[in-house]
This record gives C-alpha cells, structure tokens and sequence, in this order.
C-alpha cells in the first residue's frame, strides 16, 4: 500500500477585510514585483498516488533568483474591486474575465474599468450557494465558452454560449447539461478544459450533511463526482470520453463531497473538495487515471467517516487541515510564471473562514505566506493567467494578484 502523504498546515489569526465598490474599476498599477535574474528550468518528480497503479508527476523549478524562498515576502496587488459576489477569474486572448455571482460575467480589456460581458440574471437563481459559478472558454473555438449556474429550478446548467468581440449574446446559449439537485448547496461549480480537451465539470453530493442523498459512492448519479465530457459548436449536446470505466459513462472520478474548485498543471488535476465538520482536504491526480474514487463519505479527508472503513481502491488527500484553522477549503492553481520564479511549482490555496494564503511545495513542504498577503476577506477562488501568474478573488468584491514584495 502506498504511504499517503498528509500536512498539517499552521493557523494564522490576524484577518483583512476587502473593500467593495458599487460599481467595478480597475486598479491603479502598483510596482510591488521583484524582476527575475533568470528563466526557470524545469525539473519532475514522481509521487505515488494512494490506491492508484499510475503515479503523479510534479514540476518544480531550478533558477537563481533575486532571493531565496525562505527570504521571499509575497503582496497582493490590487487588479479590480467594486464586484457583487465575485467566485472566478480566468484570462482569454487580451482580456481578463471575472464572474459575479449574482449572474453577470464582467470583462477588464487592457484598458479601462470592467465592462459587462454577459448579463444571465434573470436565468440564475442566486442564493447561499447557488448562482453563476463556473467559466471556461473553449480553447479550439475561439467565439465559444460555457457556463455553470443554477437554474430556476435549483439544478445546475452547464450552458455554451458565444460571443464576438467584448460583448456575449445572452440569446446564443445552447444547454448542454442539466442536472437536478436535491439541495440548495453542495452544488460544485467549476467547469474547465483539461489538457486533453474535455470539459469537466465538478459536482457535489447533492448538499445536506452526511451525504443525506447517499450519492458520493454512486457511479450511476452526476452527483458527488468529476465529469468529463467533450464539447463543441458541432457536438450536440455533447459526447462522452470512452474508457472512463463507471456506469454514468460522463463520470471520471466519484467519491467526491463538494469539490468547489480544481484546476488542471499538465497532466495532473488539483481538486480542492469541501469537508464536513472537521476536515478540510486536497486531492492531486492524473489525468490519464480512470475510475478513481476519492472516498466520501467512507472518508473525511483521512479519517473514517462512515464505515466500515477499508482504504482499498480510495484515493486519499495528498493535504488536509483542521476545523481549529479554517472551515471551507479553497482550491487554486499551480504557479507557473515568471515574476517569481522561487515559486514556480507551488500550488496555492486558501479557505473561505479565515482567509490565509498558502502554497505546496513541489516537494510536499508547505508555506504560509499570510504575513506579508494578510487575511483575505472570503477566499472563493483563485485564477491564473495565460503566463502562469497567480490571482486570488474575494467573494467580498474585489480580485489580487499575487507578487513578490519589493526591498
């Protein structure tokens, strides 16, 4: 049996609260970021994953730097502010997108404050949980992206819409995935293109407590599971992946409570997955893996939930923390840019309660850097753009970038 690697993250205590604007501007630049002496070189290493025959390779980074990473102070710098209820941040050709909520997506060109760049209000049911929640633009059709919301039935919607120039056309959406939920929260959310070109979609276990719906150990329900399917102007509605293994054929991995938010770094998938009561947990695979089971609610994280517990075939968290720091994990993006290149390889993450900024090691150690970003008021997502550089979105209204301070 392979040896499931677990960290146990420090709490930190002081908090920060954004500001928020009625209206959404972008910020003024801020020279916080230390310039690189040289480009990053590239290096792999090979890490187990628990109940998996494939192993999962990380990247880290060789370069001399302008300092050393036990010397380095990171800042947020301030991109844009003034959003309802921002949950994402992504970037496509010259523009950089953010999703509201409530159910608008907003666009920041490379000049001005954002503009509205799709309005779907009167389609979204916006509450606790549920509203416009995921993005993702098609990396092969340039005119297409898609979608995840709540409908007016509660259920999610995964929708293509199209759009010319820096303006969607709210007519154009085409559905492409309904499916109902039993609840009002534990809805998932993130929708992504992995480096295969598949859609996926993550969803939770159907919401209440204790898997109420009993969901998280079917293969036969979208709920409490990846999907993974592929998408496209010509597709309708859309086609499955051969070869996933389960009795949904659009299910690539079940076991799942609420993963909230995952992101792709070559061929491996992050997935940050929401505990219940005690547990807060991170999941890294391949995505060359097939019926992958991450457990819930057998497992919280680690700990047996509801037995009788046997670890074979289960995929455990290669991170978890405590209530006693944090409630709600998450999940970010790997870094890949060029500004601090010390951190090329380190995954971000945060938690929703107490807002701390930490990143993983590409060999397993983990950093706080919350002295320096400080508490982030309602982490619920992070972004990262199309030169690996790292963003942070707070739910209280305004979106950062991750930088290295400067001195």
């Amino acid at each position: 049996m392979a040896i499931r690697l677990i960290l146990v993250c420090v709490a930190v205590l002081a908090v920060v609260a954004c500001s928020a604007d009625s209206t959404p501007r972008t910020a003024a630049p801020v020279d916080t970021i230390a310039t690189p002496t040289t480009a990053p070189e590239a290096t792999t290493t090979e890490v187990e994953a628990e109940g998996s025959e494939s192993t999962v390779t990380t990247t880290s980074a060789s370069t001399t730097t302008t300092r050393p990473i036990e010397a380095t102070t990171l800042a947020l710098q301030l991109i844009a502010d003034g959003f309802e209820q921002p949950v994402f941040y992504t970037t496509a050709g010259d523009a950089a997108y953010v999703v509201d909520q409530p159910g608008r997506i907003w666009i920041i060109g490379e000049a001005g404050d954002p503009e509205v760049f799709l309005d779907v209000r009167e389609r979204v049911t916006f509450r606790g949980e549920q509203g416009l929640l995921g993005l993702a633009f098609h990396p092969e059709h340039p005119d297409a992206f898609y979608v995840n919301y709540t409908g007016s039935d509660g259920g999610t919607v995964v929708s293509e819409f199209t759009f010319a120039g820096s303006v969607a056309d709210p007519s154009s959406e085409r559905v492409i995935l309904q499916i109902p939920q039993p609840a009002g929260n534990h809805n998932g959310g993130m929708i992504a293109f992995g480096p295969d070109g598949d859609l996926w979609i993550s969803t939770g276990d159907g919401g209440g407590s204790n898997d109420r719906y009993g969901n998280g150990q079917r293969d036969d329900t979208l709920l409490g599971a990846m999907l993974r399917i592929r998408v496209g102007p010509s597709i309708d509605p859309y086609a499955v992946v051969d070869g996933l293994g389960f009795a949904a054929p659009e299910i690539w991995a079940i076991g799942l409570r609420n993963p909230w938010r995952f992101s792709f770094d070559g061929d491996q998938i992050w997935i940050g997955d929401v505990g219940q009561g005690d547990i807060e947990e991170i999941d890294v695979a391949s995505v060359d893996d097939r019926t992958l089971n991450f457990g819930w609610p057998i497992y919280e994280g680690s700990a047996c939930f509801d037995g009788p517990c046997n670890e074979d075939g289960l995929v455990f968290p290669i991170l978890e923390y405590g209530h006693d720091e944090g409630c709600s994990v998450t999940g970010g993006y790997v870094y890949r840019g060029a500004a601090i290149p010390q951190l090329v390889g380190h995954y971000f993450y945060s938690d929703y309660c107490t807002g701390f900024i930490r990143s993983i090691a590409p060999e397993g150690a983990v950093h706080d850097w919350t002295d320096g970003t400080g508490m982030v008021d309602q982490v619920s997502s992070f972004g990262r753009d199309a030169s690996g550089e790292v963003y942070v979105v707070s739910a209280a209204g305004a979106v950062y970038r991750i930088v290295e301070e400067s001195g």
